[in-house]
């Protein structure tokens, strides 16, 4: 596949960018050497290459996820600008008929 200065404003198009007449052709080129990188990677024998799903062998640690300290819900509410007793009262955000 080959990059044309059509497809370059296509993508920019879809990109919502504006490109000039020479930054279309430099993309053009630039476009045209990265698809030929991606090419050379078709020629490289991979059959009996098993996939890499990780890029180390080291294992994560993680912790104990434990409740270290819990709060009321008046205490929370007790922070609030504005609440009804129940819930935190916010401004309307999104519109509606």
């Amino acid at each position: 596949m080959l990059i044309d200065k059509d497809t370059v404003a296509k993508v920019a198009h879809l990109a919502r960018l504006e490109v000039t007449e020479q930054e279309t052709n430099e993309l053009v080129g630039d476009m045209n050497k990265i698809l030929g990188f991606m090419d050379k990677l078709n020629e490289v024998d991979t059959q009996n290459i098993e996939p890499l799903i990780y890029m180390t062998e080291e294992v994560n640690v993680l912790r104990e996820d434990v409740v270290k300290q819990e709060i009321t819900h008046e205490e929370a509410l007790s922070n609030a600008p504005e609440q009804d007793g129940k819930h935190f009262m916010v401004a309307k955000v999104i519109g509606g008929k």
